[in-house]
């Protein structure tokens, strides 16, 4: 096999600088290509395969970082060596990349010199598995989007075939799959629903997979509009969803007319009459957005209108195990979620009602105040006596009652490097993992740091972490800085067990953030 003709692609924004390192690299005889922000550079990697990426840290569209996770993914590009472009003097010592930073000012020859050092570190043939069918793309949905990805194919012309993969926890999985023909998106698929409302529904998915497989598309196109046009309208739509979530009806909630149908205006807009209709054959929510052609947000749009115009009711299920509705753990919407995540009203397994929160605690001490101030959220009871809690018994902590259909069992999971083959395999299907550190909170994060990472590498594993503080102790994000891959910027909690209120407040926060 040939090496590619590209051994070096060079992303920078800084323009002068970028022609300045490309110099001094070919007057070492070095094939170079550069991009001037991510969404070329990733298009670059993947067709050259070049054998090192020089990276601006903050590279623009698609910063370094999250451009070397994406190509890292990718069978193609799995191999290629980084080095990063420092734009400011501080980031030369981070630690959290696993690669080399040069640091700011970026000495053109010396970007030139690491990168002749790294190629002759390395065999000049890519690895046998990094070699598949050429164009074809992998990658997590967490770090491109859905939206990000269509318009990268769209701006280079791609035809082929897009897969979408989420994992939902208890072993199910939901697909979806974009048809694409000269960069237009022709067609799309989610489940039992197609075109424009398939695709702006998966334009929410903010977890999975996704590859892209090259290949004709003799498929009819079923979208009426333009890619640019269709994801304009999509991603309006999905910020009006997440403006207006708390109004618009749960999925789960049932629905019904008030009226009878006779007293129904003669003339009715044709969404409006989709929604009437898809009441005949199914009172619940999520049903009645399946049945209906039109886009999920405009179903649920036209729902509320008619519920607030007293057409439509919406019904809740009973909730007899916690009455009082300022006694609750989530609000109606939150408890919708988690039988949503739990897929309660949908055939299949309906003795799944009870979903799992695993708990690690840097020492089982921790686990004993964590359960003094868990047992104050409503419908919560301590599955055992604390005290008879080890650091190595994996055992149910609490269990909390969300409604007469549906709780949460905490789960106290051990540490102890022993157990580490048992780390991923009781993470399977939780909603999330809670890990507990008190002060220092570096220390305490670096004795769960394994685990963590074990249970992060899992497919939907979700990281939270809690700082237990005791009179006079303090901790800050900073302290865990790369030590620990919590699932969102906001995934740490620091609770003061002397101050009962404000962690009562503030496990509340953290359950709702726990919510899919």
């Amino acid at each position: 096999m040939t090496a590619p003709s590209t051994q070096v692609l060079i992303a920078d924004g800084d323009r002068l600088r970028k022609l300045r390192i490309a110099e001094a690299c070919a007057a070492r005889g070095l094939a170079c290509q550069t991009a001037a922000h991510g969404a070329t550079a990733l298009e670059l990697a993947l067709d050259e395969m070049p054998r090192v990426l020089v990276s601006q840290l903050e590279l623009p569209l698609i910063d370094g970082p999250r451009l070397t996770s994406i190509l890292r993914t990718n069978p193609r590009t799995r191999a290629l060596e980084v080095l990063y472009l420092a734009d400011r003097a501080e980031d030369s010592g981070r630690e959290d990349l696993g690669a080399r930073i040069l640091p700011a000012p970026v000495d053109p020859e010396l970007v030139a010199g690491c990168v002749q050092a790294t190629l002759a570190g390395r065999p000049s043939e890519p690895a046998p598995d990094a070699t598949p069918e050429a164009g074809a793309i992998e990658g997590e949905l967490s770090q491109l989007a859905l939206a990000d990805l269509l318009q990268l194919f769209h701006v280079s012309r791609r035809t082929g075939t897009l897969e979408l993969e989420q994992e939902q926890g208890r072993g199910r999985r939901r697909e979806g799959r974009v048809a694409l023909r000269e960069g237009e998106v022709v067609a799309a698929s989610a489940g039992g629903v197609r075109a424009e409302k398939a695709l702006f529904r998966m334009l929410a998915w903010d977890r999975g997979r996704f590859s892209f497989l090259p290949q004709a598309i003799d498929a009819a196109a079923e979208m009426r509009a333009p890619t640019r046009a269709l994801l304009r309208e999509g991603l309006r739509q999905l910020r009006e969803w997440e403006r207006l979530a708390v109004d618009l009806p749960p999925l789960g909630a049932r629905a019904g007319l008030r009226i009878p149908r006779s007293a129904l205006p003669s003339v009715i807009h044709p969404l409006t009459q989709e929604v009437l209709l898809a009441l005949e054959h199914g009172s619940r929510v999520g049903d009645v957005v399946d049945r209906c052609s039109f886009p999920d947000y405009q179903v649920l749009r036209t729902l509320h209108t008619l519920v607030e115009r007293g057409m439509v009711e919406l019904r809740s299920e009973p909730e007899a195990v916690i009455p009082a509705a300022d006694a609750r753990l989530f609000t109606s919407s939150g408890t919708a979620r988690l039988r949503e995540w739990l897929d309660l009203d949908r055939p299949g397994d309906l003795a799944a009602r009870r979903a799992k929160v695993l708990v690690l605690a840097a020492d089982a001490t921790l686990a004993l105040r964590f359960a003094a101030l868990l047992v104050r959220l409503p419908g919560t009871e301590l599955a055992q006596d604390p005290s008879e809690l080890g650091g190595e018994d994996l055992v149910p902590l609490a269990r909390i009652a969300v409604d007469e259909h549906v709780g949460i069992d905490v789960v106290h999971c051990p540490v102890d490097a022993r157990m580490a083959p048992l780390w991923p395999l009781v993470s399977q299907g939780s909603l999330a993992t809670i890990l507990l550190l008190g002060a220092p909170a570096g220390a305490a994060a670096a004795a769960l740091r394994p685990a963590a990472r074990a249970i992060a590498s899992v497919p939907g594993g979700r990281l939270f972490a809690v700082v237990l503080l005791a009179p006079g102790e303090q901790a800050s994000p900073e302290d865990l800085a790369g030590h620990l891959p919590l699932a969102t910027p906001e995934g740490l909690t620091l609770l003061h067990d002397r101050s009962p209120s404000d962690s009562d407040a503030k496990l509340r926060e953290l359950f709702a953030r726990l919510l899919p």
